[in-house]
């Protein structure tokens, strides 16, 4: 059964929880944009209502009419025809225009994109080439010349134009779709049977949705702007009122009656900067760019040393009231971290366990100074040999990094470049961490790569990371990490890719090597069989915050929080049978 504590977090975390509606409507930049342009195209659905006149119709005794003038509220134009009646109109050919260019730009380019990046090398080289020949096409010069073929009318044009646009889309979603489609939520929906056309309509394409509907914005607004520039050249049927016909008329006429020129202009741009600015207003609400709060810096809340007890200031590494928070997408921010006090000695093996997603590599990462950029460290304070890290910058932290505190990541072949060898990637950090040439670097490359047990080291250090297994490549990146005899070593997971066999080498590698070299290690796992191998201390986070600590021996004996007693309930082992009755779910038949 889940805790009390996680269910509270479920329902607030559902409570929290705001749609894409209520996050537009919540927008000022979003709504005042769809606000404005709903009133415009509302303007041109009521025309008739709005106007008697006709769009072409002529009455040559008001030629340049003023402003004002009974039945011509904007005046006439110098063929006597009423500027606020085919202002009326150019709205409806604008609204025509964007829904015509960006309808097809859409579903040309999306479809393809799918498909494109779905699909195998074939398909998509296939998608690429023909794209890619679109793209060579000058777009105005060839609206120009099919003029013939489209009898002048804009609806063509569009659609013509629509296609010119739809290798922008393309790239796009194809680009997105390449890193989607080999998600796990994608291989599974894969597996449970179910076909591509569904695949790509529920999974895919719902994920690359915000930037299709971004894009979709500014499409708009470039279909109108072409439609009114050529008519501004005068390019298609005259019957057609536009903004470009009427900005045209107004400039020929610019000496006489200058206001012609300038309705149709307001009124063009107001269009099309509303439609940049709700693009750049649904970019900020579909992807997260609102502005990110910054991280604690100079001149923002450490704890002074003065305060410091005996033991913070005897520990190598002393985590005191840490906070990290991220942006909600809704406003304010989600404290992922909450108030963790760590301490770990010099030569000490300190584990912190929890389950995923508790919150323990974001605590690592802050120690790092490696946090994402979003990141926020509300409160709290790192202090590493009593130095405070919170607030220092990326090159303030670059001289600890990797010389005083090093790194083994839980995934070891995703932490190799595929590119390099992995004895030049070895070398190139130990000249930077020690500052040795390159042939001495290479022998002591050499002869770490032998200390961790790799039984060929000349092959491993001329291998690419492909070449060797992922035992070997944890033994290379421990080698990287002490190679410069660090005094912290934080490792994130480092059994969790392993085989059982490979997991029991590398924990006698780490115990041996922190016995040689007495360094201090900060253990990240969910494996308490690890902790219990190698760890002096233990420290149990559940949901951001560490709900017990102490030494492995009382944590293992004697656990005094639900939560880690649950944890330890949890580890299998040959002697015990299960006896607690199967749960059984309605509708879903029983699950154990």
């Amino acid at each position: 059964m889940p805790s009390t504590e996680l269910l509270v977090t479920l329902e607030n975390t559902a409570k929290t929880r705001t749609s894409t509606w209520r996050r537009i409507l919540r927008d000022p930049q979003a709504i005042g944009t769809l606000a404005l342009l709903a009133l415009i195209f509302l303007l041109g659905i009521l025309t008739p209502l709005l106007t008697s006149h006709g769009p072409n119709e002529a009455d040559l005794s008001m030629v340049n009419a003023a402003v004002g003038t009974p039945g011509y509220p904007l005046g006439a134009d110098e063929a006597g025809r009423d500027i606020w009646t085919r202002m009326l109109h150019s709205i409806n050919t604008a609204g025509i225009s964007a829904l015509i260019g960006a309808g097809v730009a859409l579903v040309v380019g999306v479809t393809a994109g799918l498909i494109g990046g779905y699909f195998g090398s074939v398909t998509r080289a296939t998608t690429e080439w023909l794209f890619n020949l679109i793209m060579t096409f000058p777009g105005i010069l060839l609206l120009i010349i099919l003029m013939p073929v489209t009898g002048g009318d804009y609806r063509f044009t569009m659609l013509i134009f629509g296609v010119l646009l739809s290798p922008g889309i393309y790239r796009i979603v194809r680009n997105l779709v390449l890193g989607v489609k080999n998600e796990l939520y994608v291989d599974a929906a894969r597996v449970s049977g179910l076909g591509n056309i569904r695949i790509l309509g529920r999974h895919v394409l719902f994920v690359v949705r915000g930037p299709i509907i971004i894009a979709a914005a500014f499409l708009a607004g470039s279909a109108i702007a072409v439609q009114s520039g050529l008519a501004f050249l005068g390019v298609g049927s005259i019957q057609i009122p536009s903004f470009g016909a009427m900005i045209s008329s107004g400039f020929r006429n610019l000496y006489i009656a200058p206001t012609q020129f300038l309705w149709p202009s307001l009124m063009l741009g107001v269009i099309t900067a509303s439609l940049v600015l709700l693009g750049n207003a649904l970019r900020d609400i579909l992807e997260g760019s609102k502005p990110k709060p910054s991280k604690v810096g100079r001149g923002q809340r450490t704890l002074d040393a003065a305060g410091e007890s005996d033991g913070a200031a005897a520990a190598l590494l002393q985590i005191t009231d840490l906070a990290i928070a991220y942006p909600r997408p809704q406003g304010g921010l989600n404290e992922v971290v909450r108030g963790v006090d760590l301490s770990i000695a010099r030569g000490q093996v300190v584990g912190l366990v929890g389950e995923s997603g508790s919150g323990k590599s974001q605590t690592a990462f802050a120690s790092l100074g490696v946090l994402p950029n979003e990141a926020v460290v509300a409160r709290g304070s790192i202090r590493f040999e009593g130095r405070e890290l919170i607030g220092l910058t990326d090159a303030q932290m670059r001289p600890l990094r990797g010389k005083e505190i090093a790194y083994i990541p839980q995934e070891p072949m995703s932490n190799l470049d595929p590119s390099y060898r992995v004895g030049t990637q070895l070398v190139e950090g130990v000249r930077s961490a020690l500052g040795i040439t390159r042939a001495e670097a290479a022998t002591r490359v050499l002869a770490l790569l032998e200390r961790v047990g790799i039984a060929d080291p000349q092959r491993t250090f001329d291998s690419y990371p492909h070449q060797i297994s992922g035992g070997m490549a944890q033994r290379v990146l421990i080698a990287g990490a002490v190679a410069s005899r660090p005094k912290l070593l934080i490792a994130d997971e480092p059994t969790t890719a392993l085989d059982v066999t490979v997991q029991a080498e590398i924990l006698d590698l780490l115990r041996d090597l922190q016995s040689e070299l007495d360094m201090a290690i900060l253990l990240v796992t969910h494996n308490f069989g690890v902790v219990a191998d190698l760890c002096d201390r233990i420290a149990v986070m559940q949901q951001g915050v560490i709900v017990e600590s102490g030494t492995a021996r009382e944590v293992f004996e004697n656990p005094e929080h639900e939560y880690t007693r649950m944890l330890l309930g949890a580890i299998l082992d040959e002697s015990t049978v299960r006896t607690d009755p199967p749960v059984v779910i309605a509708g879903e038949g029983i699950i154990r």
